[in-house]
């Protein structure tokens, strides 16, 4: 077969995905410009990879789209109302795709700007998780490989977020202010080595998920149970400095002015569930993360 013909096939198969990969990008992005723009960055990426190499097109197409994505959502610049397309998302749709359920669905998100705005009032790793998980049905180790996160703590970010648009009066502020104060409070406990109060601040089921990085410097990969939890960080994590990871409190131990180990910590009705260790040289620059102020 000719290389024209195989661009052609290869192009033909790109099609047939086409309506899912804008219909995935319209809800993470909340707009259909960008989600042209999105969907084209992923033709691109697909364009230059080995496609023969892919035994589930759909699948990688759809983690391509969200990675792309994602990465939009945390480099925007523009005020928020700038995000948004008040147009018709049906311009942007091919007389060919009518009918499908997925431009269905896009054309339905076109008059649902009342869930637009609440979307937009999440961090990019909330949202991220909420469309994929529950308006796309994508498993949360498969969302969990693109945030570079683990299932819990991914579980836990489509958790947040679907309290907050069913309940649009909670606020991403007023819940990482409570996250603080957790995470905060279990960095001064755990540097004095209070251990009564590591294990009051951590839920009964506490766990520690440490990747391979951060076993292999010494870490144990999984840590069950407040006792247990709090006895591996009391008297430790001296040079811990706050952060933001995902828009939401962590803590971050760097060297030479870069990150090696980052703490995320998921929190549960103001107790720690999760405390994740990420060390993985790949996967610490793509991570959404930020420096904070301990809260007061």
């Amino acid at each position: 077969m000719s290389v024209e013909n195989d661009d052609e096939l290869l192009a033909k198969r790109f099609e047939e995905h086409r309506g899912r990969l804008a219909a995935v990008a319209y809800r993470m992005l909340g707009s259909a410009s960008e989600a042209d723009d999105a969907v084209q960055e992923t033709w691109i990426r697909l364009s230059r990879s080995d496609a023969e190499q892919v035994r589930n097109l759909g699948g990688w197409l759809t983690t391509v789209v969200a990675r792309v994505c994602l990465d939009m959502l945390r480099s925007r610049t523009a005020r928020r109302e700038d995000a948004f397309d008040t147009g018709e998302h049906a311009a942007a749709v091919t007389p060919e795709d009518a009918g499908h359920p997925e431009h269905e669905a896009l054309l339905a998100d076109s008059v649902g700007m009342a869930l637009l705005v609440v979307l937009e009032t999440l961090a990019p790793a909330e949202r991220l998780a909420f469309v994929l998980h529950d308006m796309f049905a994508m498993p949360f180790d498969e969302i969990a490989r693109i945030l570079g996160r683990s299932p819990t703590a991914t579980r836990q970010l489509a958790s947040r977020a679907r309290r907050r648009v069913q309940s649009p009066e909670r606020t991403l502020e007023a819940d990482r202010v409570v996250a603080g104060r957790v995470v905060d409070a279990f960095l001064a406990a755990s540097r004095s080595g209070d251990l009564e109060e590591l294990v009051w601040l951590l839920h009964p089921d506490a766990v520690i998920h440490a990747d391979a990085a951060a076993v292999a410097t010494g870490a144990q990969s999984e840590v069950r149970g407040a006792e247990a939890v709090a006895a591996t960080f009391a008297g430790r994590a001296r040079a811990a400095k706050p952060a933001l990871l995902d828009g939401f409190p962590a803590l971050v131990w760097s060297s030479g002015g870069e990150p090696r180990v980052v703490f995320g910590f998921t929190v549960v009705d103001g107790r720690i569930a999760e405390i994740e260790l990420l060390a993985d040289p790949e996967v610490l620059p793509g991570l959404d993360l930020q420096s904070r102020s301990a809260a007061s």
